[in-house]
């Protein structure tokens, strides 16, 4: 694999480099530094998510009750749409979906995540993790988790502050099988990936792909049915009175066209009768 990956950075992590910029790939000797500072960083991103939540709460409050329901519909059909599957990558440990590429749209905020779907195909617990080409790009929730066995884990990977996905950006999904006695935490997830031999890791490799938006057809569609709403009674009854004459017209054509066939073959049996008593006379 010519690619390189490094471990995608936190919400709360502190850069070193601006976002913008783009520096280089962290290397593997790098690799055990960086998961120090997811696991630093955890505790944080969990305060900062659950005040979002009260906020996000205190908002939808304000709403109207009937728009808060076709929101509420708008979210479930994304979210169903969302999470389909399109691919399931069958590993020794982990089930992956998609198989092969992401998907990102290029329009709508939420059009813009993809979905990585794990499930836990063995009798223990699976330990995974998620590195990437282009760590400034990339906001993966969660990157460094478990899954428990027969269980799923979603994982949300977006672009970060509107940067352009790429075809060329590269995803790393690792997962080793962890004893049963073994802690979950960060302290034992930094721990166990450092001691973990390196023939008992799985590896997949996603690609990266970016989708066009049908949202412009939709408002298309939308905007001829409301134009088409809008005529009045008298011109639809026009149209149809126009339609109902050229219907007409044609059935006449129609009936004239049978009615010529029909008189041209009868005339081709007679000329062809009258061929035929013609010969039996001349040679009899």
């Amino acid at each position: 694999d010519p690619f390189k990956y490094s471990y995608p950075p936190l919400v709360d992590d502190d850069f070193q480099t601006p976002l913008c910029e783009n520096g280089p790939i962290a290397s593997e000797d790098e690799a055990s530094s960086k998961e120090d500072i997811e696991s630093d960083g955890k505790e944080t991103l969990e305060t900062i998510t659950n005040e979002e939540q009260t906020a996000l709460v205190k908002k939808v409050n304000i709403i109207e009750p009937t728009f808060k329901a076709e929101e509420n519909e708008k979210v479930d059909s994304k979210m169903k749409a969302f999470k389909k599957p399109l691919s399931v990558f069958k590993g020794p440990l982990l089930h992956i979906s998609p198989a092969e590429e992401l998907y990102f749209g290029s329009t709508e905020p939420d059009e813009k995540k993809a979905l990585i779907t794990l499930t836990n195909v063995t009798k223990n617990i699976v330990a995974f993790k998620v590195r990437t080409t282009a760590p400034e790009k990339y906001r993966v929730k969660p990157s460094n988790s478990s899954c428990d066995p027969g269980a799923s884990v979603d994982i949300v990977v977006s672009p970060h502050g509107g940067l352009t996905v790429s075809a060329q950006d590269r995803f790393l999904i690792m997962a080793a099988e962890m004893e049963q006695s073994s802690g979950t935490g960060p302290a034992e997830l930094t721990q166990f990936w450092k001691e973990v031999p390196r023939n008992k890791v799985m590896e997949h490799r996603l690609r990266c792909h970016t989708v066009e938006s049908i949202k412009p057809t939709t408002l298309t569609l939308k905007h001829h049915a409301f134009n088409v709403s809008d005529k009045t009674s008298e011109d639809l009854y026009l149209q149809l009175n126009r339609l109902l004459e050229s219907n007409r017209k044609l059935e006449d054509q129609v009936q004239h066209c049978i009615w010529f066939q029909q008189w041209l073959l009868s005339l081709t049996v007679v000329s062809l009768a009258f061929v035929i008593s013609l010969f039996y006379l001349l040679y009899s």
